[in-house]
């Protein structure tokens, strides 16, 4: 069995990018992340220890927000690789991450990139 896990629309301040001014005066990023593993137990048990704590997920997202990066897929690879560093019986996980006010011509609601790896 395949559950799923979603947090959607995080919206967390960060100093990303590669121009000196992006870690300077920073933006938000909005973030989405997709976890799949079997959570089949925790339906019976109602026991935290048997499921994907999306709070301890949330603390990892943050954490490595915290840490100012050149590229936006440097960011998300670090995220992904430490969520499932925490959990181990993910099998699928995608993360979005989106700049919100990327500098660049045109008017525009952000640029994304979006990492996913099944194991």
């Amino acid at each position: 069995m395949t559950s799923k896990i979603f947090l959607e629309n995080l919206k967390i301040y960060g100093y990303h990018g590669v121009l000196p001014e992006e870690n300077i005066i920073g933006t938000y990023f909005i973030l989405n992340v997709e976890i799949h593993a079997d959570l089949w137990k925790a339906v019976g048990t109602d026991d935290l220890n048997d499921t994907i704590n999306y709070a301890e997920v949330n603390d990892i997202i943050h954490e490595e927000m915290k840490i100012p990066s050149k590229l936006m897929e440097h960011v998300v690879g670090r995220i992904s690789k430490k969520i499932k560093l925490a959990f181990p019986q993910i099998t699928f996980i995608k993360v979005r991450m989106t700049k919100t006010n990327p500098p660049m011509r045109g008017e525009m609601s952000g640029v994304s990139v979006e990492i996913e790896k099944s194991y």
